[in-house]
């Protein structure tokens, strides 16, 4: 435990806040709204590897299947924190991203495999040089069909990984707990700034999940 984290476990929880960060109203690149309520038929899911200005463009381009993204925090225990409260670590979110899909379009499998191959999921709390508990792998599933598909496809993938020299996939797999929408300013990063940081890093290794092969 780093000099950081003893002070943050210390000092304890951030409080709640009571009123939702502002976050804007439309995707900065498509025009979609970033809330609810979404089309009928789509799902959702929340995605953490690291710093989520990458992530989130990983996904919004991931096809038309994609209805729409959004970035926030979520899986720690403070409501509606900022991103100045995040970084404390005293909240315990991760960095997320929100991903609205249309299965008919777009199988989940496809966005497991833009999730494993985009990042090092064996990194504990932290991706590259990126350091802390927002920054952890996650998966937050919103159906059942999801988190068997997660969990199946993170055991399928740590095969592949140990034969390549890797550890053990540290990523979180759980139901989806709240997600509060981070500022605005976050919302697509990348589009506003495309010369902006971008601290994803895969392992190289690919991942057969949905291709039958293991």
């Amino acid at each position: 435990m780093s000099i950081f984290d003893d002070l943050a476990r210390r000092l304890g929880p951030i409080p709640d806040r009571e009123t939702p960060v502002p976050h804007g109203a439309r995707h900065f690149v498509t025009g979609a709204p970033l809330d609810p309520p979404f089309p009928a038929g789509t799902e959702r899911v929340l995605f953490g590897m690291g710093c989520f200005w990458g992530a989130e463009r990983k996904f919004w381009q991931a096809g038309e299947g994609v209805y729409v993204t959004a970035v926030g925090y979520a899986g720690g225990t403070t409501k509606n924190a900022t991103y100045d409260d995040v970084c404390t670590g005293r909240t315990g979110h991760a960095e997320v991203v929100l991903v609205v899909y249309d299965p008919a379009r777009m199988s989940f499998d496809s966005l497991l495999r833009i999730f494993w191959e985009s990042h090092n999921p064996t990194q504990g709390m932290r991706q590259g040089n990126d350091v802390g508990t927002q920054y952890r792998s996650v998966i937050y599933t919103s159906t059942p069909a999801q988190l068997a598909a997660a969990q199946a496809s993170k055991a399928l993938y740590q095969q592949v990984l140990t034969r390549a020299g890797y550890g053990p996939i540290t990523t979180e797999i759980m139901p989806a707990p709240p997600f509060y929408y981070a500022e605005t300013y976050h919302q697509q990063y990348l589009a506003k700034n495309p010369d902006g940081y971008c601290g994803l890093g895969g392992t190289g290794v690919s991942c057969p999940v949905g291709t039958g092969a293991g």
